[in-house]
């Protein structure tokens, strides 16, 4: 039986006037790839921010697995480009590593060598491997990605999520995804939920793109993009498409 990480209880965040999320239900376990789908404006920032602790909600309660520990890979990330600063020492920032373990991490992240380069000089998906071996160095049991693909083009995108597939096989972690790459990232992923100030719907990707509240959302376009890029698994997923149509929050994240 998978274990629990995080869930996330009848969980609402106020921001200021406005109603971010609310009636948010939960339950992120081992080994298993989320990615949430949603506009903008819809509350994924905040749900992500509300999971690590950055958020208190406002009502609802959030159970973590004792000593949890998260791995996070943001959107972007500036690097002043006149700095001189190597891969290597990048990774010892803000505590120091031993070579030994930011090797580990950069092979994990398919950037093995990129060690000696200058962080300014990688290109934009190289930049992105190696603030996922950034992420890896406290081998977490959450990784976290931001729209950790934007900028890049499709083959690369795709490319980044199979080496996060790869990631998900070694450690036995939960990987939690927002992007806005709806084909590339749900063909990765063993979950959809679609939020819009709520979870509207959950489910296989399969299921998710053929209900009326995705649809509503996004269109049908993605159905077809989906089979293209969707990969097989060997295991079954219990799923669910809530009936809720109110997509009132406003809050952009």
């Amino acid at each position: 039986m998978p274990e629990s990480l995080i869930s996330l209880k009848d969980v609402c965040v106020h921001i200021g006037a406005k109603v971010a999320l609310h009636d948010v239900n939960l339950n992120l376990v081992s080994g298993e790839i989320v990615t949430i789908v949603g506009p903008n404006g819809s509350g994924k920032s905040t749900m992500l921010r509300t999971l690590v602790g950055a958020i208190t909600p406002t009502a609802g309660t959030i159970t973590r697995r004792p000593n949890l520990r998260i791995g996070y890979v943001p959107q972007k990330l500036h690097i002043d480009p006149t700095l001189p600063l190597t891969v290597r020492r990048f990774l010892s920032l803000p505590r120091r590593v031993s070579n030994a373990v930011a090797t580990r991490a950069l092979e994990e992240a398919g950037a093995g060598d990129l060690i000696a380069r200058q962080m300014t000089d990688l290109s934009g998906g190289q930049f992105q491997r190696v603030l996922l071996a950034r992420a890896l160095l406290n081998d977490p049991h959450i990784l976290i990605l931001d729209e950790a693909t934007q900028g890049l083009d499709q083959p690369g995108s795709a490319d980044f999520y199979a080496q996060i597939a790869q990631v998900r096989e070694a450690h036995g972690c939960a990987v939690l995804m927002v992007s806005h790459e709806l084909h590339v990232v749900m063909a990765a992923s063993d979950r959809v939920i679609c939020l819009n100030g709520h979870i509207c719907c959950e489910g296989a990707p399969e299921t998710v793109v053929s209900a009326p509240e995705y649809r509503a959302l996004f269109g049908s376009g993605t159905h077809g993009a989906l089979a293209l890029y969707r990969h097989e698994h060997s295991h079954t997923h219990d799923d669910s498409c809530a009936h809720d149509h109110d997509h009132s929050a406003e809050e952009r994240t």
